[in-house]
């Protein structure tokens, strides 16, 4: 069993694995997924400041916290118990592309150290991407009502008009950061 935990699932297997989680979770207890909106919970239980967005009932969705808590464990369980590969198998241009265009030389973690090291936190551009970026990515999220596969897949799928303007904006986001700011940051 411990042979079969440690090696990747085929797409085929995991991916709908991951893509019925949704599903069950309606069916079974009329529960709707949202990652992001666990943040929106945090919020509204560490900052009692009297912010009318933040002034719910958080407790009756603690199970949405839990959930989230059990992603966590399980990415530790899974990154420093089970194993993890020394090199992300990206291919060769990925590589010499990263190298050539962002000046990343390592890639021997699971994410290049030059933009996610803890040490990068003595340089502007450290707080640039952990501190910056993560505070636009949370902010983003809650402040379009969800995150991406959330109004990507269920949004657009219901022909939302607030889930297709959110996806215009990540992706124009998304563009705007690749072509422009780590360019930019990077030269």
């Amino acid at each position: 069993m411990l042979e079969l935990l440690q090696h990747p699932w085929p797409w085929y297997v995991a991916g709908p694995l991951i893509g019925l989680t949704v599903p069950a979770l309606l069916l079974v207890g009329n529960k709707a997924l949202g990652i992001s909106s666990s943040l929106r919970h945090i919020c509204a239980a560490c900052v009692p400041a009297g912010i009318p967005f933040l002034q719910y009932n958080w407790r009756a969705e603690i199970w949405n916290l839990v959930f989230v808590l059990g992603i966590a464990l399980g990415g530790f369980i899974g990154y420093r118990l089970m194993g993890h590969p020394d090199v992300v198998n990206i291919s060769a241009a990925t590589v010499r592309d990263l190298k050539a265009q962002l000046h990343l030389t390592d890639f021997t973690g699971l994410l290049p150290r030059e933009l996610f090291a803890l040490d990068n936190l003595a340089n502007w551009k450290g707080w640039v991407f952990l501190v910056l970026g993560g505070f636009l990515v949370g902010f983003g999220t809650r402040y379009a009502g969800g995150c991406t596969s959330g109004h990507a897949i269920s949004g657009l799928s219901n022909l939302q008009w607030v889930s297709l303007v959110a996806v215009i904006g990540f992706f124009a986001g998304g563009l705007l950061m690749t072509w422009v700011i780590y360019p930019l940051l990077f030269s």
